[in-house]
């Protein structure tokens, strides 16, 4: 039995060299598409002086900056503060300290030398020869001077009067007060402390020691000396500490901004290139992709002559250059927003009307997805100053979303108020809203709660985040609230405009 070769069918061969030259436009796209992206990558990795960012991203950097140096600072401020306390509470309990043992040095000594000079009865420390005596062994101490010293009863009378009558009134306090006496008599270890306030002399710290006279009598003896010195020093201290507090905050704080400028350059860097490659990938692939879609598009309005396979394949290269194109517009509108480098043409626009605009085009979007729309808008003009094409777009993206995510059947309001100061339009559907755990990420670029459902919609999860870049622009803020199975709010505050009339 013979083999005999098989021949070509020349219909198979015609039909593939037909498909290649009809798709060899399309191939040609496909290959400039990737050089061009090979081409900006290249570009932005090449190092480019730095410059200042503007925009939401000098809000951003500030934000951080300014973080930065206030933790610096704080933390040195609690630091400084606490080592200040520390150093000031001890040079305190050290001068005091002191004074206060030199007081009950000089204490012991004045009743030691009464103990001694008692003879009889009713002598005390004011007794001539007993207070000549006391005196002349203080004058041998190391105590604060002016020193004054006196003794009492053991009832807290008062055994001494001042020499002085125009010192009567002045020196009470530490002469003829019982009040330290009491103390000392209550006192278990029969000594107390006390500082005073005297009038033209200033600041006495008093000590007071119970004695036993020979006799048996209880008695005693207070000694009182200035310690306006010790008070003048810690004063010193203080201002001291406080001056060289301040100086060091404030060169942190210099040195703050200095620091936290050179941590953030790589950051800026770094934010730079990654603008820059989005901005001019997305630029340079706009062209490409529409020429993609406009010759599959061409080879298209001869479907009848090409294979079923074919014009399946060319359909889904229209439909995929269709969302890239989207894809591409929405980074370099992100690009631009977070560069400062987006037009915004400022004129006084009627937030409601914009709203009525919206309802009218997403109107063929809602019976697709067989959803209800409403809109309330208030009877006069909700003027606010702003790009109309950005905040139209903003709008439609909320409403967009409202009716892409709603359920068959569902409703979608659109409202808009004004309190005087902000007009607002809200957005409230009926759909199938967003879980507690999602919520919070919204608006975080390319995030999407249900990637899935957002793929089959045509969404890239870029949405929100131009609607909250095109709010910040406006000095807006975008806010949502939403209940899983209930449906969503999205409310779009700007400042109202003020029209002088």
């Amino acid at each position: 039995m013979t083999d005999t070769p098989s021949t070509p069918d020349t219909s198979d061969t015609t039909h593939i060299t037909n498909a290649r030259t009809a798709l060899s436009p399309v191939t040609t796209s496909v290959r400039r598409i990737r050089q061009k992206l090979r081409d900006t990558a290249q570009r932005v990795s090449r190092p480019k002086p730095t410059k200042d960012v503007v925009g939401p991203a000098t809000t951003m950097f500030t934000t951080i900056r300014n973080r930065m140096i206030f933790w610096y600072v704080a933390v040195l401020a609690v630091i400084l503060v606490l080592l200040g306390i520390v150093l000031y509470v001890t040079m305190q309990n050290t001068l005091l300290g002191d004074v206060n043992n030199e007081l009950a040095q000089g204490a012991q000594v004045a009743g030691y030398t009464w103990q001694q000079d008692f003879h009889h009865p009713g002598e005390n420390c004011a007794t001539p020869d007993v207070y000549s005596d006391i005196n002349s062994r203080l004058g041998l101490l190391n105590l604060p001077r002016p020193v004054y010293f006196t003794c009492f009863d053991g009832s807290a009378n008062s055994l001494a009067q001042v020499a002085d009558p125009n010192q009567q009134q002045e020196l009470a306090p530490i002469i003829t007060d019982p009040t330290l006496a009491r103390a000392a008599l209550a006192s278990s270890d029969g000594t107390a402390t006390s500082r005073v306030q005297i009038s033209g002399e200033g600041t006495f710290q008093s000590y007071a020691q119970v004695i036993k006279l020979p006799d048996g009598t209880t008695t005693v003896i207070q000694i009182s000396g200035s310690i306006n010195g010790q008070l003048a020093a810690l004063d010193t201290l203080r201002r001291l500490l406080l001056s060289f507090g301040l100086l060091t905050l404030l060169g942190a704080t210099v040195g703050g901004i200095f620091l936290a400028q050179r941590a953030l350059e790589p950051a800026y860097v770094a934010f730079e290139r990654q603008q820059a490659f989005i901005a001019d990938a997305a630029h340079e692939l706009r062209t490409p992709l529409t020429l993609l879609r406009a010759n599959a598009e061409v080879l298209l309005r001869g479907r009848e002559r090409l294979d079923p396979d074919d014009v399946e394949m060319l359909e889904d290269i229209v439909a995929e250059s269709a969302h890239m194109s989207a894809l591409a517009n929405n980074l370099l509108t992100l690009a631009r927003l977070d560069a400062g480098q987006q037009t915004i043409e400022r004129d006084v626009v009627d937030l409601g009307q914009i709203a009525t605009d919206i309802v009218r085009q997403a109107g063929a979007l809602a019976d697709a997805h067989q959803v209800t729309l409403s809109v309330a808008t208030p009877q006069t003009p909700a003027l606010v100053f702003g790009d109309k094409t950005m905040l139209s777009q903003a709008a439609l993206i909320l409403l967009d979303n409202a009716i892409k995510y709603n359920k068959a059947g569902g409703s979608v309001r659109i409202e808009v108020t004004s309190d005087g100061k902000h007009i607002s339009l809200i957005v409230q559907d009926t759909g199938i809203g967003i879980s507690a755990e999602h919520l919070q990420r919204l608006g975080e670029r390319f995030y999407r709660p249900d990637k899935a459902r957002s793929r089959e919609m045509g969404g890239a999860g870029l949405g929100l985040s131009i609607a909250q870049g095109i709010a910040a622009a406006h000095d807006g803020e975008l806010t949502l609230d939403s209940v899983a199975n209930e449906g969503t709010t999205a409310t779009l505050s700007l400042p109202a405009a003020q029209i002088q009339r």
